[in-house]
């Protein structure tokens, strides 16, 4: 049986657009981008030239843009820089960030740099913005807001330009995970109120290993990795040159076909969504579905039932690739701390379904009927 792929929050195929003009320089134009030699020129040339891609396809300026080793390099350079060199005191996030945000903040918090509150979470799993505007308002230190676009367990999008206006009123540095968000909606940073933002080109269906760090040009922070001038001397190390065109040519191709890839691609959601409801009247889903929520992912909560429990492994045993709540700590099963959060319901077990276009309803009628007989 063919295998079917629901789990692009977690990975997406390389496209091989996307390879072809990476091959180039995983062959013949091989130099060292800091070189003198035109070799070493023509490779620093390719990068400066996704520099600007990146840029004009997300309206930032060029100077803006940072090339890191992926999503997780980047929210924890910009974390620590805003406690270290930007002098938050005070950090501000939720229970249901990623992990790379998550685990940041509480290192920060245990070497004594920042105190940390958390923002509550409405049982719908968006932010409550009105406690975001209480403690923003009680706090007496210079703060860190830094909050994701979209969850990636649930895939409800937060108000970006809401957060920034807060943060703004209160002078708090903003950052935000928007790893589930690059390459999947349009940018325009120029009129987005927000010091850092991040990308991983992994999510869009570019190579694995390269990411972003937006920095705004009002921002002056300190290199997180330190032994060389790359990236204008804000991040060190012979740069990832493949990945970088990399990411550049799959962020292209993502903006160009986002109005038909959007459509097609949340018309699956719903698809899979009516066809669950119909034939498996016990099924729940998690967060605002149909709201403001990833057009990409669909969180279900199934009945506990010793079938069920084993959901995951028989829908790999039949071929079929789902993530039980987050892909980023599969392996080491410990419940997912999103769910936990916004469901205290023991008796569901979750599994998160994500989309590319290049699924099929075909392939959901494949699942849903699988479904069927497991449950």
């Amino acid at each position: 049986m063919k295998r079917i792929y629901f789990d692009n929050a977690a990975t997406t195929s390389l496209d091989p657009v996307v390879l072809d003009a990476m091959m180039p320089y995983l062959t013949d134009k091989f130099g060292n981008p800091s070189s003198i030699y035109s070799y070493g020129r023509e490779t620093k040339m390719a990068i400066e030239q996704a520099r600007k891609s990146v840029a004009k396809f997300l309206n930032a300026h060029p100077s803006e843009i940072f090339f890191t080793s992926g999503g997780t390099e980047s929210s924890n350079t910009a974390i620590n820089a805003a406690v270290r060199d930007l002098d938050c005191k005070h950090i501000i996030t939720s229970a249901i960030e990623h992990h790379a945000t998550l685990h940041s903040v509480e290192n920060l918090h245990n070497q004594d740099e920042a105190i940390v509150s958390y923002v509550k979470v409405l049982p719908n799993g968006h932010i409550d913005l009105d406690d975001l505007e209480k403690l923003l308002a009680a706090s007496e230190e210079k703060t860190l807001v830094t909050l994701l676009h979209a969850n990636n367990e649930i895939g409800n999008i937060l108000d970006i330009h809401a957060v920034g206006n807060l943060c703004k009123l209160y002078n708090a540095i903003f950052h935000c995970d928007t790893v589930q968000t690059v390459g999947h909606f349009p940018f325009d940073l120029r009129n987005t109120p927000v010091h850092f933002i991040t990308g991983a080109a992994h999510k869009f269906h570019g190579p694995k290993g390269v990411g972003i760090l937006y920095i705004n040009e009002n921002v002056r922070i300190k290199p997180y990795i330190l032994g060389g001038g790359q990236e204008r001397n804000m991040r060190a190390g012979t740069e990832n040159l493949y990945g970088i065109v990399g990411f550049a040519k799959a962020l292209e191709m993502a903006t160009e076909a986002f109005e038909a890839d959007s459509a097609y691609i949340g018309s699956l959601k719903m698809y899979m969504h009516d066809a669950l409801k119909k034939h498996i009247p016990a099924i729940g889903f998690n967060g605002d579905v149909f709201g403001k929520s990833l057009y990409t992912l669909l969180s279900v909560s199934i009945p506990k039932s010793e079938k069920s429990e084993m959901l995951l492994f028989n829908l790999d045993i039949h071929n079929v690739c789902a993530s039980g709540g987050s892909a980023c700590t599969s392996g080491a099963d410990q419940g997912s701390h999103v769910i936990r959060a916004i469901n205290i319901n023991p008796n569901q077990i979750t599994v998160r379904f994500s989309f590319c276009k290049n699924n099929t309803t075909a392939e959901i009628d494949t699942v849903v009927a699988l479904l069927q007989e497991i449950i």
